[in-house]
């Protein structure tokens, strides 16, 4: 059965491939996105030149933060919210007003309008930033959150306005605390095109402390799936991680991507930033056994892919 989706940030690094998706898939897609100037518009436009004429797709740019929403979202089966200021870096200080506004109020107003509309389920992506440095590794859902960034609070409120919107109005919130996505077309502000870029310019990459810090690194269209099973499962579970299964050190990493891309990478060390975590690694069994998710892109295969991608732009 083939129904109408609502995307929030659909030109986004996982919006526009959750929506590209959705679109193949044979649904009705209503993507919504304002172009935050987190980094340059070009590299969303690029994103959205190719969803723009296929069947099915209605793009409407707007602030969810501020616009009418009701009438975008009526009418159909669920919001994807992926729309959200990103990084964790960069929410400190006086930035901190803009993340509240983008990842805090803009939830707020996209779930007073799925609830006005009569919209039956929304997903939320959330991140593993919510946990902070947590206590027990792999982390499961039930291990306490303790956000360790500005950003990491944002979107645990998120997650908690979710679980209201749920308790008084019915509506069915899904959170996915997603683990460091990467994929092609990525963000200019992700650790992969950072390195491959730099790699292949002959610059030197900027590691904040010795490098040993791990990651769990997960592949979009990973990701894409998981929001496609939360938005057609039933349980009464409503928060679930969602990761590769691999963990990598940022050395280790580097090392991957040199091994690609072909050429020797020139490395420099700086001091940790605040709100870093120092080590992430997820248990999703629950994902497992409620959505019927996991992970199929390895990440060997998952940086050929994204390598492949940013070499061939400029």
């Amino acid at each position: 059965m083939y129904t109408r989706f609502v995307v929030t940030g659909c030109a986004g690094f996982i919006g526009a491939a959750l929506t590209r998706r959705l679109l193949e898939d044979g649904h009705s897609v209503t993507g919504i996105d304002c172009f935050l100037d987190s980094y340059p518009r070009k590299r969303k436009e690029e994103r959205l030149v190719r969803l723009v004429g296929r069947a099915g797709f209605n793009f409407t740019e707007t602030d969810i933060a501020s616009a009418e929403l009701t009438e975008l979202t009526a009418g159909a089966e669920c919001v994807f919210h992926l729309a959200a200021q990103p990084g964790v870096r960069t929410s400190w200080g006086a930035n901190f007003s803009e993340y509240t506004r983008n990842n805090v109020l803009a939830t707020q107003r996209i779930l007073e309008a799925t609830k006005d509309g009569g919209v039956p389920r929304f997903v939320y992506s959330s991140s593993s930033s919510v946990y902070g440095n947590a206590r027990v590794r792999p982390t499961a859902e039930s291990e306490p959150p303790a956000p360790v960034s500005p950003y990491g609070v944002t979107k645990l409120a998120g997650e908690h306005l979710c679980h209201l919107y749920s308790s008084s109005y019915g509506v069915e919130c899904f959170c996915l605390r997603y683990f460091t996505v990467y994929g092609p077309q990525p963000r200019p502000d992700q650790a992969v095109d950072i390195f491959v870029r730099a790699i292949r310019d002959g610059r030197q990459i900027t590691v904040f402390g010795d490098g040993e810090q791990q990651r769990d690194m997960t592949y979009v269209d990973d990701v894409v799936e998981a929001n496609l099973l939360a938005s057609r499962t039933s349980t009464a579970h409503r928060v679930f991680n969602v990761d590769g299964g691999t963990c990598v050190t940022v050395n280790e990493l580097i090392a991957r991507l040199e091994k690609i891309v072909g050429e020797r990478a020139s490395v420099t060390h700086a001091k940790p930033i605040a709100g870093d975590a120092l080590h992430t690694e997820a248990d999703s069994r629950l994902a497992a056994e409620e959505l019927g998710w996991r992970p199929l892109i390895d990440i060997e295969e998952g940086l050929c892919r994204t390598v492949g991608s940013i070499l061939g732009s400029r």
